[in-house]
């Protein structure tokens, strides 16, 4: 998994041995595959409006398929996320029909992207504000972990009362992104429980 350090330009350090894999790495490979789906989806034919998709196309020497950018990069990336970190296959599913209904044209890209930046933000947000002493179980309650994050997923969706009045307002938000998006409740659950078992295994900064 050295690739990883060639892949997203980082100094194979120690510390930075033992995060190979970890939640940057997972982001950047879900960006990479947002950036496939949608050149693929478009036809985009300039690589360079695609960043990441094009170190990851370089860097792996992915040959392009049937003259056509996206198809191949897709492919690789997603069996990457399969292999590493065991994304089930609606995962993707879910990602290409939100990007198919919402990715037009090239323009419309950013504006996709910006709305999911935001959804997956606020949504961490509240995740960590409300899984505090959770994320401090050890890791082999890895099921007991993802009973507790589908909940979590579940009470960000449905619960209307809410002590915090800032986390009820950005529950609000969530919702309307979810709506916007089309990412259902399993999708969401799925996204953040990745996101917390690899945040857990990363090595806490030395003082």
């Amino acid at each position: 998994m050295s690739i990883f350090s060639k892949l997203f330009g980082r100094k194979k350090t120690e510390d930075e041995g033992a995060k190979v894999g970890g939640v940057e790495d997972f982001i950047t490979l879900i960006r990479v595959y947002y950036q496939a789906v949608m050149a693929a989806q478009l036809g985009i034919s300039n690589i360079n409006a695609l960043p990441e998709m094009a170190v990851f196309k370089r860097t792996l020497k992915i040959p392009t398929q049937n003259n056509k950018l996206g198809i191949a990069e897709r492919s690789r990336c997603k069996k990457m996320l399969t292999e590493i970190y065991g994304i089930h296959d609606f995962f993707f599913k879910e990602i290409d029909a939100s990007i198919k209904k919402h990715c037009k044209n090239v323009n419309s890209i950013q504006n996709y992207l910006f709305m999911f930046q935001g959804f997956s933000q606020d949504l961490m947000m509240v995740v960590g504000n409300l899984m505090q002493w959770k994320f401090r179980m050890p890791g082999i309650f890895k099921k007991a972990l993802r009973a507790m994050t589908e909940k979590t997923v579940h009470d960000i969706l449905t619960k209307t009362t809410w002590k915090d009045d800032s986390v009820r307002k950005t529950c609000a938000n969530i919702r309307q992104y979810q709506h916007s998006l089309g990412y259902s409740e399993s999708w969401m659950a799925e996204y953040v429980y990745n996101i917390v078992i690899l945040a857990k295994k990363e090595p806490k900064p030395k003082e």
